[in-house]
């Protein structure tokens, strides 16, 4: 049997992290700086080697030559011989001569070869150490000049870091009283603050207006419907009331009251997506199990088993909104659920946040309709021909309660039939 290689855990995510990642603006344009200073200093060294070797070659050194000759002119020259002076380059022989001697013009040659080698020697050494001690300059200066370009990064960026804190703070807390108010020159950095306070300005109005409309609509819309009500219901009672005039008004009933749940559904839709001004430590688990309760006469109605797991789950947030927001996934799920069917809910507690999760045995959902279920007045296919079953504002107003306190609703399907959709929250 073969022994399979095995890898340390967390190697391939390690691999796959590096893969995807990508250097931060800051360190590109550090990069960018010290890759610049890098090429010019590269190309100041190459120069500067060139110019020096040119120099070196066509001016060797005279001092040398001028000792070279003198030595070689204290020395009588072998009658017939051609030897003149000429300049010689390099330094004299290891051994110098120590008397007066006849050297024929062949050991004048050979002596001058030897000074020529010398100085050859001494031209590529002195190359070399400006190649060398130059390239260990550049680096030394290159990398200052990268911890210097990083700074400067940092303090060129530190606007737009204010414009991001700035936007992380209203994304955050929704409150968009807040400002830059960049002070600086009137530069692309200062037009895009002032770009985004306005930006923020405009909102702030919208959103004003939009807080006002929902406190009118409640009242405007609410009392008319109120007032048909108790008509109707007082038609109906009366004692010279017909058994038409009686079956018109139950339907009348009828319709009004799914008008006032239509109307309630779109006012909490606009309310859950306004600022929570009042979070309160919250538990899940406390509020699903209130919620199992005021829906176990509507599930026995309708012959649908409750269940539940309530585990620990710690939250903050409004608690009219959650629970609203358990109150409508349980109605959901009893309402499109099949009759002897089951209703599960689960509250945890995680690493990162709490979750709700309800799940029911209704019918198959495909999952390329899973991301529409979440939209205003959006129901199945099965649902759309008959209206008595809501208006499909339950689920809308389940992601914007969990949106507005942080969290993010999902749904999925679940084998044999019926949805798992659950609520994510941060935890308290």
């Amino acid at each position: 049997m073969k022994n399979t290689p095995t890898r340390r855990p967390g190697a391939r995510e390690a691999v796959a992290r590096l893969a995807g990642w990508r250097p931060t603006f800051r360190m590109r344009l550090t990069l960018l700086y010290g890759g610049l200073f890098f090429v010019a200093g590269t190309v100041l060294l190459v120069v500067t080697y060139v110019l020096v070797g040119q120099s070196l070659r066509a001016n060797p050194n005279r001092s040398l030559v001028r000792t070279t000759n003198s030595l070689i002119g204290q020395y009588q020259v072998a009658p017939g011989s051609a030897l003149t002076g000429g300049e010689i380059s390099g330094t004299p022989p290891p051994s110098p001569l120590t008397s007066r001697t006849r050297i024929t013009a062949k050991d004048a040659a050979a002596f001058r070869e030897q000074i020529r080698q010398v100085q050859e020697k001494y031209e590529e050494s002195t190359l070399n150490t400006l190649l060398t001690q130059g390239g260990i300059a550049l680096g030394l200066v290159g990398a200052a000049a990268v911890g210097l370009g990083w700074l400067m990064a940092g303090r060129a960026l530190r606007p737009v870091h204010q414009v991001t804190e700035t936007a992380r703070l209203v994304a955050r807390s929704h409150v968009l009283t807040e400002r830059i108010g960049y002070e600086g020159p009137r530069d692309d950095i200062k037009e895009l603050a002032d770009t985004f306070d306005h930006m923020l300005a405009r909102l702030a109005r919208a959103f004003d207006g939009q807080r006002r409309f929902v406190a009118n609509a409640s009242h405007e819309l609410r009392t008319p419907l109120a007032i048909n009500r108790t008509l109707v219901e007082v038609a109906v009672r009366h004692n010279d009331a017909t058994a038409d005039v009686r079956r018109l008004g139950e339907s009348l009933l009828l319709v009004n009251a799914r008008h006032e749940r239509l109307i309630d559904g779109l006012l909490t839709l606009a309310g859950s997506e306004q600022e929570i001004t009042d979070a309160t430590p919250v538990d899940l688990a406390e509020v699903g199990a209130h919620v199992l309760d005021v829906a176990g006469p509507e599930a026995a109605r309708k012959d649908v088993t409750l269940e539940h797991d309530l585990g620990p789950a710690p939250t903050c947030g409004d608690p009219v909104l959650l629970e609203r927001l358990a109150q409508n996934l349980v109605e959901n799920a009893i309402r499109h659920n099949r009759r002897g069917g089951r209703l599960r809910l689960v509250t945890r507690a995680g690493r990162d946040g709490v979750e709700l999760a309800v799940t029911n045995t209704g019918p198959t959902v495909p999952s390329y309709e899973l991301d529409t279920i979440f939209e205003p007045f959006r129901r199945l296919r099965t649902e759309r021909v008959g209206s008595g079953r809501g208006a499909g504002l339950g689920l809308s107003i389940v992601r914007a309660v969990a949106t507005a306190h942080g969290g993010t609703a999902s749904a999925a399907p679940r084998e044999g039939g019926g949805l798992v959709v659950t609520v994510s929250l941060p935890r308290s």
